[in-house]
C-alpha cells in the first residue's frame, strides 16, 4: 500500500471546515476519492475511535486508517480507487467494542432529486413530505434532508451518533438552500435534530421542520418514523365525500380539544368514546383543536412547532389514522384546526432556523405578531408557501382529514392588524392588504380543492373583507366557508342581556340576516367564546334560578339550529357547562348528574334532537346560502321579543317543504300569538324546548298549528300559538 503524508491524505482546509462544521461538500471529502496524483484515498469521521479499518470490496482486502487528528482518520488505496466497488468499516472504540459499517453515509447519491430541487425552488412540490424530512428505506439506510438556505454548515446529530455534530456532516445541494445525507442503520424510533452553523460560526440545534412525529414535551427532538402501517377502512366515505353537494346538506360541527374531552385517553380510546358520543348526538362533523404537535399546552394547539408532526401526547400517527378512520365509519367528518399565518419564536424550532428569518419575514414589520409574541409566515417566499401548502396536502392525503379550519386569517390579510402607526409597512401600492398572503391563501384553497375532492377549507376571519368564501377563479379567497363571527358575537351579546332590556337591543338578533347571503357562513359557539372570563353558555344567561337559565339556553340552541348557515358547538356547550372551560382539566360531566343535574340532561337531549331534527328536514340546511331558502314573518317584534321566520325547500317531486319556527326570548309566555303562514292546512309540531323531555314545563307541547284565512304578515294565511317564555317551536306543514 502507498504511504501518503497526513498532509496529503487531507487537504488543511478540508480539515478546517469539517473541524468548524462549515463544510458545504462533505462528500467530496469524505469516502474514496482519486487524489489528482493518480492515488486513492479512503478518508472517514468517527468521533471517539480508538482505531478504523476497512476491508475493501470485492478484492476483500483490508487496510487500517491512519488517526490524522480531529477524530479524522484516512488511508491510500493499494488499488485504483475506482477499482473499489463498496467497502465496509470496522470502528474499535475506546471500551472495546466493535462497529461495522456496511454502507458508508459518504458514498450514497443525493434522494433529493434535480426535479425535486426545481419544484420546492419553484413552490410547486405538493409532496414535500416525501423528500424533505427523515425517511427510513427498506435498505437500511434511512436519508435527512433539510432546507436552510443561509446555513454554512449543517450536520444531523441524534441519539444514534452521540449527538455530535461532527459525526454526520450534511451536503449542500446546489444553490437549492437544502442539505442532505444517508445514514446507514438508524432505526424507526430515533431522535435527532439538525445543528446549523450560521454564517458568524454559531451552531443551532434545531428540530426537522418536516419531522412526522415529534418527542412530547418538555423534550424537543423529532422522531424517525417508518412508513404508515395503517390499512384504511373508510374508502366508502371518501367516495361519497368526493361528490357530495356540501353547500347544500347539513353541517353540523362538535369542536373537541382532545386532552380534556375525556382527561387520560388516548387516540385508540377516542375512536371508540368519543366516535360513540359524537355518534350519539347526531353531529355530521368534529373539530379537532390541536393535532398539530405543540409543545406549550395552553396554547390549545395554536402555537404549532411541528406542522407535520400529528399530536404525540395520544398516540402514534397510526393511532390518529385509526381515530379518524372510526369516525369515517361511523359516517363522521373530520375537521381539523390548521394554523398558516404565526408560529412561536422557541429557538429549537422554525424561528431564525438557519441564523436569519428564513421561514418568517425578514422585516419585523411584517415578519412578527406583537400580540401573541409570534413570527409570521413570510408568504411572498416560494419555499414558505411550498411548505405550508404542501402541508395541508399532508393532512388531506395521509391522514384523510375531510376539512382544515383556517385559524385568525384576518392577521394573515391586513399588515396593520394589531399594530400601531409605524409598526407595519404597507404593500407596494400603500394599502394595508397583505398581497402575499391574500395570492397564499388562493393558492392554498385553490391547491385543495384540485387535489382533494369534497374536503372543505373554513376561514375564521372576522373582518369584512370580501370574497373570502367566493372562488379563486373571481379572485375570491376561495374557502368553503366562513365562521359567522359577527353572528356569534352579537348573539351572544344580546342573550346575556335581562329579558325586561332585550327589546331594546333587538337589532343584535336581527341583525345577522341583513348579511347572512354575503358569504357561506358558520355559525360558531366556539372554544373562545367559553374562555378568561366570559362565562359558558349557561353562566351567561341572566337568570337567578337554574330553571329559567337552562329554557334560556335551550331557546338559543333551537334558534342557532334553525337560522341560516351550518352549526359549530364546542365541546361541554352540548349540555350548559357552568364552569369556563380550563385545557388543563377535564370537561364537568358531573355536571349532568346530582342536584340540578336534569336540566343539563335536558340540553344535551336537545342537542340530540336538534341534530335529529337539522339532518332529517332538508328545509333546515339545503338553502342556507340561498336567500329563497328564508323568509322573516316578523323580524321586528321587539316589545315581545319574538322572532318568527320560514324555512323551505323544494322536494323532488316539485312541492315545497316549509318550516315554521318561532322564537320567544322574552320572560312572559304569549298565550294567543299570531302569525301569518304560507299555506293553509296543518302544521305539526316537530319542536318544543319546552317539552319535559328537555326538562321544560311542558306547555303547548304536541299542540299543531291550523292555518288558514285571514292572512298575516304579508302571507296569504295565519294562525294563533302559544309561545312559553324562553322557548323555541317549530312547525312542518303536514
Amino acid at each position: 500500500m502507498t504511504s501518503l503524508s497526513p498532509q496529503a491524505l487531507i487537504d488543511d482546509n478540508d480539515r478546517a471546515r469539517l473541524v468548524q462544521r462549515r463544510h458545504h461538500a462533505p462528500h467530496d471529502v469524505l469516502g474514496v476519492h482519486r487524489l489528482d496524483d493518480g492515488h486513492g484515498v479512503l478518508r472517514t469521521v468517527q468521533c471517539g475511535a480508538r482505531a478504523v479499518q476497512a476491508q475493501l470490496l470485492p478484492s476483500e482486502e483490508t487496510i487500517t486508517l491512519e488517526s490524522l487528528g480531529d477524530d479524522i482518520y484516512a488511508a491510500a488505496l493499494p488499488i485504483p480507487a475506482e477499482a473499489v466497488e463498496t467497502y465496509e468499516l470496522r470502528v474499535q472504540w475506546a471500551d472495546g467494542s466493535e462497529t461495522t459499517i456496511s454502507r458508508d453515509p459518504y458514498r450514497q447519491p443525493p434522494t433529493v432529486g434535480e426535479v425535486d430541487r426545481h419544484l420546492i425552488g419553484e413552490g410547486r412540490h405538493e409532496r414535500l413530505w416525501e423528500v424533505l424530512g427523515s425517511h427510513v428505506y427498506e435498505d437500511d439506510l434511512c436519508s435527512f434532508a433539510v432546507w436552510a438556505p443561509h446555513a454554512a454548515g449543517v450536520a444531523v446529530i441524534g441519539d444514534f451518533n452521540g449527538w455530535n455534530p461532527r459525526q454526520h456532516p450534511m451536503r449542500a445541494l446546489g444553490s437549492s438552500g437544502i442539505w442532505e445525507l444517508s445514514i446507514p442503520n438508524v432505526p424507526e424510533g430515533a431522535v435527532y435534530k439538525f445543528q446549523i452553523t450560521t454564517g458568524d460560526g454559531v451552531h443551532l440545534d434545531k428540530a426537522d421542520p418536516m419531522a412526522r412525529l415529534a418527542e412530547r414535551s418538555p423534550s424537543t427532538g423529532s422522531i424517525v418514523v417508518a412508513p404508515s402501517r395503517y390499512e384504511w377502512n373508510d374508502g366508502a366515505w371518501l367516495a361519497q365525500r368526493a361528490t357530495a353537494e356540501h353547500d347544500r346538506q347539513p353541517m353540523s360541527i362538535y369542536e373537541v380539544h382532545l386532552g380534556s374531552w375525556r382527561k387520560g385517553l388516548n387516540y385508540r380510546d377516542m375512536a371508540t368514546e368519543l366516535v360513540n358520543y359524537v355518534l350519539e348526538k347526531g353531529f355530521t362533523h368534529v373539530e379537532l383543536m390541536g393535532i398539530s404537535e405543540h409543545p406549550y399546552e395552553p396554547s390549545w394547539g395554536y402555537q404549532v412547532t411541528s406542522y407535520y408532526a400529528p399530536n404525540n401526547r395520544f398516540g402514534s400517527p397510526d393511532d390518529l389514522r385509526a381515530l379518524i378512520d372510526a369516525f369515517h365509519q361511523a359516517g363522521i367528518g373530520v375537521i381539523m384546526d390548521w394554523v398558516p399565518g404565526h408560529f412561536p419564536k422557541d429557538e429549537w424550532a422554525l424561528g431564525k432556523f438557519d441564523g436569519q428569518a428564513c421561514y418568517e419575514h425578514p422585516d419585523p414589520r411584517r415578519g412578527e405578531q406583537p400580540d401573541w409574541g409570534t413570527y409570521v409566515f413570510d408568504f411572498g417566499r416560494a419555499e414558505v408557501r411550498n411548505f405550508l401548502v404542501a402541508n395541508a396536502l399532508y393532512w388531506c392525503r395521509e391522514f384523510h382529514i375531510d376539512g382544515l379550519r383556517v385559524d385568525a386569517v384576518a392577521s394573515m390579510l391586513y399588515l396593520d392588524y394589531s399594530r400601531e402607526e409605524g409598526q407595519w409597512l404597507p404593500n407596494i401600492y400603500g394599502g394595508r392588504e397583505n398581497l402575499d398572503a391574500v395570492s397564499f391563501l388562493q393558492e392554498m384553497n385553490a391547491t385543495i380543492h384540485r387535489d382533494s375532492p369534497g374536503v372543505l377549507t373554513i376561514a375564521e376571519e372576522s373582518t369584512s373583507w370580501p370574497g373570502v368564501t367566493a372562488p379563486t377563479s373571481n379572485n375570491g379567497l376561495g374557502f368553503s366557508l366562513k365562521w359567522n363571527m359577527g353572528w356569534m358575537h352579537d348573539t351572544l351579546e344580546y342573550v346575556q342581556r335581562d329579558p325586561i332590556h332585550r327589546s331594546y337591543h333587538h337589532g343584535e338578533i336581527t341583525f345577522s340576516m341583513v348579511y347572512a347571503y354575503s358569504e357561506k357562513y358558520v355559525l360558531p359557539i366556539s372554544h373562545d367564546e367559553v374562555v378568561h372570563g366570559k362565562g359558558t353558555l349557561w353562566s351567561r344567561m341572566p337568570a337567578g334560578h337554574s330553571w329559567d337559565r337552562a329554557a334560556m339556553v335551550r331557546a338559543l340552541l333551537a334558534y342557532m339550529w334553525t337560522h341560516p348557515g351550518k352549526k359549530l358547538l364546542f365541546q361541554g356547550q352540548e349540555w350548559g357547562q357552568g364552569a369556563e372551560w380550563n385545557e388543563a382539566r377535564g370537561l364537568d360531566w358531573s355536571d349532568l348528574e346530582g342536584w340540578e343535574g336534569e336540566f343539563h340532561r335536558g340540553i344535551s337531549a336537545l342537542v340530540g334532537q336538534l341534530n335529529q331534527l337539522y339532518t332529517s328536514l332538508p328545509a333546515l340546511s339545503s338553502s342556507d346560502h340561498d336567500p329563497d331558502g328564508f323568509r322573516w314573518i316578523a323580524a321586528d317584534d321587539s316589545a315581545n321579543s319574538v322572532l318568527s321566520y320560514l324555512r323551505r325547500h323544494t322536494l323532488p317531486d316539485g312541492h315545497t317543504q316549509w318550516v315554521a319556527c318561532i322564537v320567544n326570548f322574552s320572560g312572559a309566555t304569549h298565550d294567543n300569538y299570531r302569525i301569518g303562514l304560507p299555506a293553509a292546512g296543518h302544521w305539526r309540531e316537530v319542536l318544543n324546548t319546552d317539552a319535559h323531555e328537555f326538562e321544560g314545563a311542558g306547555r303547548a307541547v304536541g299542540i299543531g298549528l291550523e292555518a288558514q284565512e285571514p292572512g298575516s304578515h304579508d302571507l296569504d294565511y295565519s294562525a294563533h300559538i302559544e309561545i312559553p317564555a324562553h322557548s323555541a317551536r317549530v312547525f312542518v306543514l303536514a
